[in-house]
């Protein structure tokens, strides 16, 4: 298999030369070089790459070139390679010019020339270019396959925890691929129920739980130790950025999560307004980014459910699913929030068989010309409409107030304007699902009455509910479950304190002292990735106060 390609373009002949002899020195060993000296001669390159069959990863162009611009050549190549990572070599002067292609045209990024040293100014903005493209990378696969029917809902669990924690693998439905009656017949899974998932090393697991299939994956399921500074209990961003601040911070951290690193925000197809990130980043890449830098620092990541929380003296023991029990100075509860259940005829039954609350990105490519139903105005429904327009047919977002204005992000709102097959209703819900086996119609109430349409995927997204059912009654929360913190704990006549300690709650402790509290999960939080980062990173102070009374 040929390696892929990096793509430079200049018409400067020793310009060119240096970014070449650059590129090579560092990624040689992994990329095909290849130059071009114009635009066209570029997108000449790029077909014959095409009609090969050959991958190119990233395409370098610098901007004043004649005959055509870099942001025209750089959109042109889009349409012939659009996973690619498209950037920008421009002159300083050009800068405004090379920032509006971002809105515009989608680049990726762009360089402003001397980019000397290569180290400081070209190689770490090209190194996050390459790593999120690999990302997306398929190169001839022969890895895992999962084998199951699309409208199965443990199918689609499988394959949602498989993608969520971004193990890569191939699905094949058996009404559709006639690989997948091959593999079930050498295999002899013929009569076995679905799904079945067949490893490179030819070794199968038959509808496993999700333990097994963690620990099958090299998930750790198990805790190293018996004892920690710091226990984070959920890995969305809160718990990620707790994690990165402690075990960088010395602490001996565990973050236990049961399903995969990025909580809800996880499995968000674009933030484009996260800080640092002009062109945005899926919530994968951010999970995936904030998992290695913790990861790096020495924080262990566990596999598992936790069940409840008790105080033994100066001890918190995180209690698990399977029974165990870890101990630590301090937990946080970092556990997020969950979509709130449509209360509609039909739903629940065809959950995961056509419902989904989420994006569930996983089902993206299977909705591909089809028409797909979106309930929620939020930022949430507007980036997966974003995402599900670019495969479906028809996106219709159902909205239940007058406009999206009062709870979407203005980029959100002008980019769902400008997608042609995304249509929003306003004043609108669903009634009703119906379908044997799978979803096959909704019935939809709008300002002019009730309709049945045919539909096939419907995603929810109604507003967050926290996931405080497993805690002790000891840890206060507000009517709607959230955890109460700091100051709210110590309002006269609002809530009954029962905070007994003589110094007052830190910022972020609960009504159980050394238990604190970060993120979406939070009463009075603000519902955003980068509040939750925030929240995260500074409860780590204020764990290191609680701890200096040792």
């Amino acid at each position: 298999m040929s390696k892929p390609v990096i793509l430079a373009v200049d018409d400067d002949a020793s310009v060119l030369e240096a970014v070449v002899q650059d590129l090579r020195r560092k990624y040689g060993a992994e990329y095909r070089i290849l130059r071009a000296g114009s635009g066209q001669a570029a997108l000449d390159t790029c077909a014959q790459l095409k009609q090969r069959g050959d991958s190119v990863a990233l395409v370098l162009s610098d901007q004043r070139m004649p005959g055509m611009s870099g942001v025209e050549l750089l959109e042109r190549v889009q349409h012939v390679y659009p996973e690619a990572k498209r950037a920008l070599l421009t002159a300083y002067a050009d800068t405004e010019a090379a920032i509006r292609a971002i809105n515009t045209a989608r680049i990726s990024y762009y360089l402003t020339k001397p980019w000397d040293p290569p180290e400081e100014h070209l190689y770490p903005v090209l190194d996050d270019l390459l790593e999120a493209w690999s990302q997306g990378y398929k190169p001839p696969f022969e890895g895992l396959r999962v084998i199951g029917p699309r409208w199965s809902v443990r199918d689609f669990e499988v394959r949602d925890f498989l993608s969520r924690n971004q193990v890569p693998y191939v699905w094949l439905d058996p009404e559709r691929d006639a690989e997948a009656v091959e593999l079930l017949q050498r295999y002899g899974l013929e009569d076995k129920k679905l799904p079945a998932l067949v490893f490179a090393d030819g070794k199968t697991l038959v509808q496993p739980t999700q333990t097994e299939l963690a620990e099958r994956i090299g998930l750790r399921t198990h805790a190293e130790k018996d004892f920690y500074d710091l226990v984070v209990v959920g890995a969305g961003p809160a718990g990620l950025a707790a994690a990165v601040y402690g075990a960088s911070e010395g602490l001996r951290t565990l973050v236990v999560e049961p399903e995969a690193p990025g909580g809800q925000a996880g499995s968000s197809s674009r933030i484009e307004n996260y800080l640092g990130f002009p062109s945005g980043l899926s919530g994968a890449d951010l999970a995936r980014r904030a998992y290695a830098q913790a990861s790096r620092f020495g924080a262990e990541f566990l596999t598992q459910r936790v069940c409840g929380i008790r105080a033994d003296h100066h001890y918190r023991l995180a209690c698990m699913a399977d029974g165990r029990e870890v101990s630590s100075h301090v937990c946080l509860i970092a556990t997020g929030v969950h979509y709130r259940r449509l209360d509609v005829p039909g739903v629940e039954r065809l959950t995961g068989l056509g419902v989904y609350y989420g994006a569930a990105l996983v089902e993206a490519r299977s909705c591909r010309d089809e028409e797909v139903f979106v309930v929620g105005g939020a930022n949430s429904a507007g980036q997966a409409a974003m995402h599900f327009a670019k495969y479906a047919r028809q996106v219709t977002m159902l909205v239940r107030g007058d406009s999206l204005e009062k709870s979407m992000s203005k980029y959100l709102i002008n980019q769902i304007a400008d997608t042609s097959n995304i249509r929003v209703e306003t004043h609108s819900g669903v009634e009703e699902a119906f379908g044997e086996g799978r979803l096959e119609s909704l019935r939809i109430r709008g300002p002019e009455g009730e309709r049945t349409v045919p539909a096939t995927a419907l995603f929810i997204f109604i507003g967050a509910a926290p996931a405080t059912d497993w805690l002790p009654e000891q840890v206060m929360r507000d009517p709607n479950g959230f955890i109460l913190s700091g100051p709210d704990l110590q309002v006269e006549g609002k809530y009954p304190s029962i905070w007994k300690e003589k110094r007052s709650p830190y910022l972020l402790e609960t009504s159980v002292p050394g238990v604190f509290v970060a993120g979406d999960v939070r009463h009075g939080s603000v519902k955003r990735a980068a509040s939750a980062v925030g929240e995260g990173s500074i409860a780590v102070q204020f764990i290191h106060q609680y701890l200096s009374h040792f």
